[in-house]
């Protein structure tokens, strides 16, 4: 009997150390290549007030799609893209293509898990082959049970950090042909792109890898610690994250690119600090997984009334969005986010505070904002490290504990930055200030003062 095989991308767009495809490659006779744009889902459209992805996020996505589609087609294969995120149309190509071996990657995030539960639920005789191949580790590396997993990163950190990473490169040179049956199914090729401006980031495995190059032949990793918190600047911080968000680069090639790195020229804090970061972003991914739909602070795809803002906070949200906060560190961040669909680790920090805590706002609705808006938007990274600002990120609190004094609990552990105090540390200048804010000149430091 052949085996058919089919291969669903989601947050692996990539054929580099991709050993999931490589082991769709090995196992099926034909295979079918199928990717599912992202969308935003109706949860976050009410949240973020936006109705679709931002167009910087959604041009980055098309490049990335648009790149594996181009890298199959070297390798003799096509892509299908589906625009819609339900099972129907995957149950529809399983059946009508009599596919027997289904690939995907084990997503952390639950809407993703539960498309792919949704289509082998109604296909119950397909062999099912998942792996977490979007991490440094699998789950059984750890000496823990994900059940138990440490609430706290640090506790994470000091478990794993010292964990072997296996980081031999799979290299697929082939891939078994599309079924012929398949041909109809097919999207028409995604157009050339060529949208993107200079400096923009363009996405896709082939944009990706030259950049990690570029970085680590430079010798940006040695002061690595010393710049990451800079508020601008493509060398001040690895900028590996578009990419990493979409599987376009893998967190092993990072890492097997940075050991390179070191063994040429020497481990400092630095580029520890680079694996660091790594480990903080594998964190997030496993807290997301255990969580379920609890890191987005609900229960069900329902939103809640409550969570709904009234006419002052809907005026203010819109404010923080456009950049007119009256802030001038967050005003600028915001409006580099609008305007390039990036902002820096420190800056995300500050808008999110300000959102929160000088604002009053829930933290859903920035971390559905982000979501709509970044390229490098990552599902556990961006609602994990808003929960965590938050102090929301461990929300489970002993049933025996008066809900007033959890909340008091909760809102010391949540981080509030002094936006006067931070803007003197990175941007005494105000350098990135003034522009973010040209063609308003005459008004920043009046607003700065109104402010201190």
């Amino acid at each position: 009997m052949k085996k058919i095989g089919l291969y669903l991308f989601t947050n692996d767009l990539r054929i580099n150390d991709n050993t999931l495809l490589y082991k769709a490659s090995q196992s099926v006779d034909e295979l079918l290549c199928v990717a599912v744009e992202p969308r935003l889902s109706t949860y976050s459209v009410r949240l973020s007030q936006e109705q679709e992805n931002g167009a910087h996020r959604h041009l980055f996505i098309k490049q990335a799609i648009d790149d594996l589609a181009s890298s199959l087609a070297r390798l003799g294969q096509r892509l299908l893209v589906l625009e819609r995120n339900t099972s129907e149309d995957l149950v529809q190509l399983v059946k009508s293509q009599q596919v027997t071996h289904f690939f995907a990657s084990s997503h952390c995030a639950h809407d993703e898990r539960q498309l792919v539960i949704d289509t082998l639920t109604q296909c119950p005789g397909l062999f099912i082959s998942q792996q977490h191949h979007t991490t440094l580790f699998e789950s059984d590396a750890f000496p823990f049970e994900l059940t138990k997993l440490p609430r706290s990163f640090t506790k994470f950190r000091l478990q794993v950090e010292y964990l072997e990473i296996e980081i031999e490169e799979s290299v697929i040179s082939s891939l078994p042909p599309a079924p012929q049956t398949a041909t109809e199914c097919y999207r028409k090729p995604i157009p050339e792109l060529n949208d993107s401006k200079p400096g923009d980031y363009i996405g896709g495995e082939t944009v990706g890898l030259i950049h990690l190059e570029n970085y680590f032949s430079n010798d940006y990793a040695g002061t690595y610690k010393q710049t990451r918190n800079a508020l601008d600047g493509i060398e001040n911080s690895t900028k590996f994250s578009p990419w990493l968000a979409l599987g376009c680069v893998s967190p092993k090639t990072i890492y097997r690119h940075l050991k390179q790195f070191e063994a040429h020229l020497g481990a400092n804090d630095s580029t520890y600090w680079i694996y660091f970061e790594l480990l903080w972003r594998e964190y997030f991914y496993w807290k997301c997984l255990t969580l379920g739909t609890s890191l987005f602070g609900r229960e069900s795809s329902d939103l809640p009334n409550e969570q709904l803002l009234d006419t002052t906070s809907g005026s203010s949200f819109a404010k923080w969005k456009s950049g007119n906060t009256n802030y001038p560190i967050v005003d600028a961040c915001m409006r580099q986010l609008n305007a390039t669909g990036y902002m820096s680790n420190r800056g995300r920090q500050l808008v999110a505070s300000c959102l929160i805590h000088e604002l009053g706002i829930d933290w859903r609705h920035g971390a559905a904002y982000f979501e709509s808006q970044l390229i490098d938007y990552d599902v556990a990274s961006n609602w994990g490290n808003w929960a965590y600002i938050a102090g929301a990120l461990n929300p489970q609190a002993p049933q025996n504990v008066n809900k007033q004094r959890a909340a008091h609990q909760s809102q010391l552990k949540s981080r509030h930055f002094d936006l006067v105090k931070q803007t003197e540390m990175y941007d005494p200048e105000h350098a990135f200030i003034n522009k973010w804010h040209r063609g308003d000149e005459a008004s920043t430091s009046t607003r700065y003062q109104d402010v201190i």
